[in-house]
This record gives structure tokens, C-alpha cells and sequence, in this order.
């Protein structure tokens, strides 16, 4: 009888052991895992460090030189809901997703398209803008082309290194050359000059020049190519990240303020007269 209550004590004080032990443990692994998340660091530096790349209107210098565009307002909200400064880190974009994962900044968010193969790299947020591709042909060397006919080893496209675009052009006309410049402008300026004969780009920046050089370049297929969502970029392994991003992103699309952003940059005009022209 006594060895039997003696079991019985020690059964009973294992299992409070184990009850006390649980949630300690359970508490101990969610601290580890929060201070391990990119949002302890720059609570702890007070600053959101952001990668991006420059292009319209995206990303802009005004004529004073400094940054301007949506992703900037987007960046300065952010930081200034986390109550920290923001500093922005333009980096050339065939070399962004290795400095976000080498600890450069913190985040990008410079209208990176998610993709499956950008996904084995980094890890996204929720969408929280959406654009397409469109075609920017020279109106002389493509005179009378279908669809078609751009897939030709004749025919030459200019496209920014490392940028959906370019991997677009390749998939959808793979027997035409493709030249690869560092940024978006030089792309389109090669088409701008005659020296090849198309480049495709993100939505509203084909259009716009299509309207600003009307007799040398056009957007010669009413259609968009690869419509997809674009995404913060943040190092994977971080769910803490991937919660806060996604709540900021829900608020700010909710509550109007996205897409107010959004429509100042990509369809209205205030903003282009303290624009250099590319």
C-alpha cells in the first residue's frame, strides 16, 4: 500500500511538473522567436532600413535629388507606424535579393513581383500593390508586327538585368535577342533611340512614355502580360515579420490608404513637373 501511494505521489507530482514546465517553455520558445525577428531589430535600432531599386514611379529622384515615388511613401508610413526613422538603401536590383539576405537592410520593398523562384530565397508579404507588362515598341522598327513577330532572332528587346521583364521576354520570345541594361531608363531609352526594338515594362511607365514620344514608341497590344502581385521581400524563417507586414498591409488597404497612394503615383499627374524626364 505504501509503495502504491508512493507511486501515486510521485505520478501526481510529475504531472504538475509537467504542467508548470509547458508553458514556460511554450512562453521561453515565443521569446526566442520574437527577438530573433527583424521587427525586435529595428524596434531596438529605431530604424526601418529599406533596399529598392530606382524606377518610375515606383522610386524617383526629384529634382533636389531626393527620393520620391510610391514605395517611399509606402516606407516612410511604415516607419513612422513602427515609430522609427527610415532610411532608404538604393541598391542595383540584380544584387537586391543577396544584400537583403547578407543583412544590408532590413527589408525591400521596390515592386518586387512574387514568384515561385524569388520564394526559395526570400519570403513575402501579402500583396499590396498589383501591376502587369506591357510591350514599348519603336514605332518605325515594328511597323505592322503581330504578337508573333517579335519572337524573331531579328528582333532585339532591352530589359532591366535581373527584373521580371526580362525574365518575361525570355519565356515569351525566346528566339529574339535580349540586350540587359542596370536600370529601367536605359532600357527604354535603347527603344527611345531605335536600337532595338521593344523592352517590356510594369504598368503605368510604357503607357507614359507611349503619350510623352507618341511618334517614335507605342503600347502596340491592348493586353497585359504576367499580371502579378508585388510583395515585401524579408528573410525567410521569420513569421514574427511575416505577421506584422501582412496586419500593416490589411490596415492600409482597408482603410483606403494604399490605394489613394497608389492612384497618386500611377495615375495622376501632380507629382511630374518635380520629376526629371528619363
Amino acid at each position: 500500500m505504501n509503495f502504491t501511494r508512493r507511486m501515486a505521489g510521485l505520478a501526481l507530482a510529475a504531472a504538475t511538473t509537467v504542467a508548470f514546465t509547458l508553458p514556460a517553455t511554450a512562453q521561453n520558445a515565443s521569446q526566442a522567436l520574437s527577438s530573433a525577428s527583424v521587427i525586435e531589430t529595428i524596434k531596438q535600432d529605431g530604424v526601418l532600413r529599406i533596399g529598392l531599386s530606382i524606377f518610375r514611379p515606383w522610386s524617383m529622384r526629384d529634382l533636389n535629388g531626393d527620393l520620391v515615388g510610391f514605395e517611399l511613401d509606402v516606407g516612410r508610413e511604415l516607419a513612422k507606424d513602427m515609430g522609427v526613422e527610415v532610411e532608404f538603401v538604393p541598391t542595383a536590383w540584380d544584387g537586391i535579393i543577396p544584400a537583403l539576405v547578407s543583412g544590408k537592410f532590413d527589408v525591400i520593398i521596390s515592386g518586387m513581383t512574387i514568384t515561385p523562384q524569388r520564394n526559395l530565397t526570400v519570403a513575402f508579404s501579402d500583396p499590396y500593390a498589383y501591376s502587369g507588362l506591357t510591350i514599348l515598341a519603336n514605332n518605325e522598327l515594328t511597323k505592322g508586327f503581330a504578337l508573333e513577330d517579335y519572337n524573331s532572332p531579328d528582333v532585339t528587346f532591352s530589359a532591366r538585368r535581373g527584373a521580371t521583364p526580362a525574365t518575361v521576354i525570355a519565356e515569351m520570345f525566346p528566339e529574339a535577342e535580349l540586350l540587359l541594361f542596370d536600370e529601367d531608363g536605359a532600357a527604354d531609352q535603347e527603344v527611345l533611340n531605335g536600337n532595338v526594338h521593344a523592352t517590356m515594362g510594369a504598368e503605368p511607365s510604357p503607357s507614359e512614355y507611349a503619350r510623352l514620344y507618341s511618334e517614335t514608341v507605342n503600347v502596340p497590344f491592348n493586353q497585359a502580360f504576367q499580371a502579378a502581385g508585388e510583395g515585401f521581400a524579408f528573410r525567410k524563417g521569420d513569421p514574427d515579420a511575416e505577421n506584422f507586414f501582412n496586419n500593416w498591409i490589411g490596415i492600409k488597404t482597408r482603410t483606403g490608404w494604399m490605394q489613394e497612394r497608389h492612384d497618386y503615383w500611377f495615375r495622376g499627374n501632380d507629382w511630374k513637373d518635380s520629376v526629371a524626364e528619363q
